[in-house]
């Protein structure tokens, strides 16, 4: 940032720290920024052609507070324009041309193109497999429903048709399901697929599995998942239905078989925080686009975004950070 302008100045001085500021500083210290940056400017347009673009390091910070905040185009960049902090992190100034919603899609586009959320998930995980983060042996694979747009009143007059309709439980959704394998003691994700919402989950296991993991845990919805993913040394964890434990006549075996259901679970939940973290810290619950593929690159970053969340206090620790300051 050349110059500060008033504004910029006067919120440098102030007092309070947001909650916003306060996660921009956390991502700030533990995000890989040179592994991310070395992942896309090998594809990033240079000065010379055109337009001079855009530093990369400001681009991929707004890229990176859009998947944060859920912010479409126009959204980050009116973000941008009001949100000093938010400015701040990109490198921003108020003297100084802002990045306008077509420079910020044709980021995105760029990255979608070349496949590189993919690529940026590996490089995320690489970087979290040596610091001692990830490990690789006990996993667990589990799938959540995303939902598209219903509505036909569009140019088409059609719903998205690489969406579907699916039931679970006594509800109907129409959109998309994004299928996870995550690491058992850190919650972090390995890898991700995408399908249309009525595809079965065991379907995707034999994509999902990295294939040094020793045991798989799973939700009752993966039976026969030994059968579509065969692994010779995976002891397969799977939940039993409800349905099938109460049939059990003896009640004391009943009881041994319940309680051996609740430790299943008690470890199998963990599998739901990276799904807390994309929904509910970062406000993904509804697809932004039209189409797996778009969406998909999406998901995929968010997962890694996410991977950075879960752990994000134990990199500090790792750096010696105990209370990041933006800026």
């Amino acid at each position: 940032m050349a110059q500060l302008s008033f504004g910029d100045a006067e919120y440098a001085g102030k007092k309070k720290r947001t909650k916003r500021e306060i996660f921009l500083a956390e991502m700030e210290a533990v995000v890989p920024w040179s592994v991310l940056l070395a992942v896309i400017e090998p594809y990033y347009p240079v000065a010379g052609n055109g337009r001079r673009p855009y530093p990369l390091a400001v681009m991929l910070r707004v890229h990176l507070m859009q998947n944060w905040f859920g912010l479409s185009d126009p959204g980050i960049e009116e973000a941008l324009y009001e949100v000093a902090s938010m400015r701040q992190f990109a490198g921003l100034s108020l003297l100084e041309a802002i990045p306008d919603e077509t420079t910020i899609l044709n980021f995105r586009h760029l990255l979608e193109k070349h496949e590189l959320a993919v690529e940026i998930l590996a490089r995320v995980n690489a970087h979290l497999s040596r610091k001692g983060l990830l490990l690789k042996r006990g996993t667990m694979v589990d799938a959540t429903i995303i939902d598209a747009p219903s509505s036909t009143k569009n140019a088409e007059g059609k719903r998205d048709p690489e969406m579907h309709q699916t039931s679970k439980g006594n509800q109907w959704f129409f959109g998309m399901k994004a299928h996870i394998e995550a690491d058992v003691d850190s919650g972090v994700v390995h890898s991700v697929t995408t399908t249309p919402g009525h595809h079965s989950d065991v379907g995707e296991v034999e994509l999902l599995l990295h294939g040094k993991e020793t045991v798989v845990h799973a939700d009752s919805g993966y039976a026969g998942a030994a059968a579509h993913a065969p692994r010779a040394k995976v002891d397969w964890q799977l939940a039993k239905r409800r349905s099938t434990v109460k049939k059990i006549a003896d009640p004391s075996q009943r009881e041994r078989a319940l309680a051996l259901e609740r430790r299943k679970a008690q470890i199998r939940a963990r599998v739901e925080h990276p799904f807390r973290v994309v929904k509910r810290q970062f406000g993904y619950t509804k697809t932004r686009f039209k189409g797996l593929a778009k969406n998909t690159a999406q998901i995929v970053t968010l997962f890694a975004l996410a991977n950075l969340y879960l752990v994000r206090k134990r990199l500090m620790a790792l750096t010696g950070v105990v209370r990041p300051q933006l800026g």
